[in-house]
């Protein structure tokens, strides 16, 4: 059970530091990709193929500079 914790921590890692880094929450993610929160946290336990990822990554970048502009 220990090595399976261990997996899940680790799987997405890149893409976990990127929302962190980002400044944006899980959430907004997830509705930015037209999925529940929770669906999308469940999804981060295991890794995700190369096209999930772009297309996490690009709702990060839209969200980021969405947050950027409503700041000025």
């Amino acid at each position: 059970m220990k090595f399976r914790r261990e997996n899940m921590k680790t799987a997405n890692i890149e893409i976990r530091e990127m929302i962190r880094k980002s400044g944006v929450l899980y959430w907004q993610v997830a509705e930015k990709i037209g999925i529940a929160d929770t669906t999308f946290s469940r999804k981060l336990r295991h890794e995700l193929s190369n096209r999930e990822k772009t297309k996490i990554g690009l709702a990060v970048e839209i969200l980021k500079k969405e947050n950027e502009q409503s700041e000025e």
